[in-house]
């Protein structure tokens, strides 16, 4: 029986470990049945599955599968993994920070993990239920909260909010300036019924600028991802390039996917950036220091 097995089991060791590896590095997100497996198979989980097999397999097959394993790990801890040296942080740079709230999570809870104010806070999936309180603590300060969209800001500095769009699937940007540096907060829709594509042609078509521009929400959609070419042109992604880490901010401190991003301008120079895990939400949260 067990002759029978192994044989039947290398065969499909080998067709769904090609399948998920043509996904993730060639086919990616052509079409939206492949942009499903390929965010529900990131690498991590590949090399799981390469493992997973492994155990059940039989020596050579086995080995096949350990030494895949470990390439694979370390393309992605290559691809993955950042470090870089923290630079001097000036009076004048701008301390920015993103976190999705998941519904729970307030101004305070930022403050908490960060250990002092930073100088820009944007909250997305944020109920706003202690925001009349968060105000009569910090009367010095400016908050902005948006309730269709459950996106928050917070700024040491007045806040004007431009423009607020919204899409038929509820992704959401709301363009605002704060310490003469013009902002969009994203939040794109978690829907596994609409193709990312649509949602990130949306987000890009909204952009405006390109210069003294941050862009920082939950994109939904890994730094992989064929749609977000367009935003690399014009902007640096604040942990690649600054991060140290794995730049990965979801799933409850795992390294799965880089949903939360800071996008930068290449205009402005990213001094230090920083993902700061927590169990407070599944997504930790992203900060960046910024300067002109």
């Amino acid at each position: 029986m067990i002759k029978l097995i192994t044989p039947y089991l290398f065969r499909s060791n080998i067709i769904v470990i090609l399948v998920l590896l043509l996904i993730h590095f060639v086919i990616k997100e052509c079409n939206y049945f492949f942009s499903v497996l390929y965010y529900t198979f990131p690498l991590p989980l590949i090399i799981i599955a390469v493992l997973g097999f492994a155990v059940l397999l039989r020596k050579p097959f086995r080995n096949y599968n350990l030494v895949l394993a470990l390439v694979l790990s370390i393309v992605w801890v290559g691809r993955s993994f950042k470090i870089n040296t923290l630079e001097d942080v000036k009076a004048t740079d701008i301390e920015i920070v993103f976190w999705n709230a998941t519904h729970k999570r307030e101004f305070r809870h930022v403050f908490e993990l960060n250990k002092d104010l930073p100088d820009i806070v944007v909250l997305v999936e944020y109920h706003a239920e202690e925001l009349s309180k968060t105000k009569l603590q910090y009367p010095d300060y400016f908050f902005f909260w948006h309730e269709e969209s459950e996106i928050g800001i917070f700024s040491k500095k007045t806040i004007k909010v431009k423009d607020i769009v919204v899409s038929d699937d509820e992704t959401v940007l709301v363009n605002f300036s704060t310490n003469n540096l013009n902002f969009y907060a994203i939040d794109v829709a978690a829907s596994m019924h609409v193709f990312r594509k649509q949602q990130m042609e949306f987000v890009t078509k909204s952009i405006k600028e390109t210069n003294n521009v941050i862009l920082l929400g939950d994109f939904n959609t890994p730094l992989e991802s064929r749609f977000l070419s367009d935003i690399k042109t014009n902007f640096n992604q604040a942990l690649n390039e600054k991060g140290n880490g794995f730049r990965e901010t979801w799933f409850w401190n795992l390294p799965l996917l880089s949903l939360d991003h800071i996008w930068v301008s290449k205009d402005l120079q990213i001094v230090n950036a920083e993902k700061i895990s927590t169990f407070k939400s599944d997504h930790s949260f992203v900060k960046a220091v910024i300067r002109k």
